[in-house]
């Protein structure tokens, strides 16, 4: 009877210790799983806020090419002198020899 008990108790105790490793290794499988999925939802922020970085500076070198090219093709006509005087006359009053400018308003006038 007392190998019986001994017995018991013995089988007792290992239960009692592999429910301890158990709980144990739920508790680090809990920690580790929940530190990947925090990680992950981390990841997924910085990838959301990069993709949106990246449309914006896309957007913009659309932006600045299509700028490059306006100043290329003004550059080009720069260095037409026919254009540039055409551009003194409008904007700075310049006049040929004999020719009077009138400066018209722009809006019409109101009754």
């Amino acid at each position: 009877m007392k190998q019986y008990d001994a017995h018991v108790k013995r089988q007792h105790k290992k239960r009692k210790r592999l429910y301890r490793r158990l709980v144990l290794f739920a508790i680090l499988a809990m920690i580790v799983f929940g530190s990947l999925i925090s990680y992950h939802v981390n990841q997924q922020i910085v990838y959301a806020e990069k993709k949106e970085q990246y449309e914006e500076m896309k957007e913009e070198m659309t932006s600045l090419k299509k700028e490059e090219k306006d100043l290329k093709q003004e550059v080009q006509l720069l260095q037409d002198e026919e254009y540039v005087k055409e551009i003194a006359r409008t904007n700075y009053f310049f006049s040929k020899k004999g020719e009077i400018i009138f400066k018209l308003p722009e809006e019409d006038p109101s009754y």
